[in-house]
């Protein structure tokens, strides 16, 4: 269980979270929307680490994160795996060694034992016998999963998503989806993702928070979000179906 406990982060005289309050259930997929600048990347990164929080605590399982120090950390970093937008791959590392990197980091692991860790992880995402090509002869889509299985390399307890499906044809960005679901699933892991697709929320949002302009204006499920009244939510979800409508005719 991940939890957050009136968040505030500014940047200089910038307010971009305004006390958040949320927590994020284990074994489930646990979305973060809202339009751009209403501080879901701000929010992701604050969790993780990324970025301090000018106020508030967030909890692992009851452990205060923000209150560690680096090496207090440590042990809680170790369990997190985490996708960034633009898959963030090593362009000179070829795809088992990326998937290999935060094993060299954090693990004794044997050599063998690590590229077994590395095969498991490539068959999990549909991309066995990938392992020696590099990130300049793979698709968008291609990269994203090699991203995935770098995430979960480490087998994590918890996941964070940073936009999974920006840049993807909608056939890829469902493909993306179901794996992340998948591996929610068999793994149990709490997955916490960033999105603006309302076909991820309405496909796979068991827990729904809905950011508009740094606070937290909604929160559900996603069949619960077809039945809210909250004026700036439905907003939302009208102008992300017409985006989608006009970008598919194009």
């Amino acid at each position: 269980m991940i939890e957050i406990k009136d968040i505030y982060k500014n940047f200089g005289g910038n307010e971009v979270l305004k006390g958040i309050s949320a927590s994020f259930k284990p074994g489930k997929n646990n979305l973060i929307i809202g339009s751009s600048g209403s501080g879901k990347t701000t929010l992701l990164k604050c969790i993780v680490g990324l970025h301090e929080p000018t106020n508030g605590e967030v909890l692992y399982d009851n452990e205060n994160f923000t209150a560690m120090h680096f090496e207090g950390r440590v042990p809680i970093r170790k369990q997190i795996g985490m996708l960034f937008q633009n898959s963030a791959l090593f362009d000179s590392m070829t795809v088992e060694q990326n998937i290999i990197f935060p094993l060299n980091l954090f693990t004794n692991l044997s050599k063998a034992e690590k590229l077994d860790r590395a095969n498991f992880c490539l068959e999990k995402v549909n991309l066995a016998g990938t392992n020696k090509l590099f990130p300049s002869e793979l698709s968008g889509g291609m990269k994203k999963r090699v991203g995935i299985a770098r995430a979960i390399s480490m087998q994590p307890k918890y996941l964070f998503v940073d936009e999974p499906n920006s840049g993807l044809d909608p056939k890829t960005a469902i493909l993306i989806d179901n794996l992340i679901n998948e591996i929610t699933d068999e793994f149990q892991t709490t997955t916490v993702i960033v999105t603006h697709d309302m076909n991820s929320v309405m496909g796979i949002g068991d827990h729904i928070i809905f950011l508009d302009n740094g606070l937290k204006w909604w929160e559900g499920s996603n069949h619960e979000i077809a039945h809210t009244d909250n004026k700036e939510l439905n907003e939302f979800v009208f102008a992300s179906k017409f985006m989608r409508a006009a970008r598919e005719k194009l």
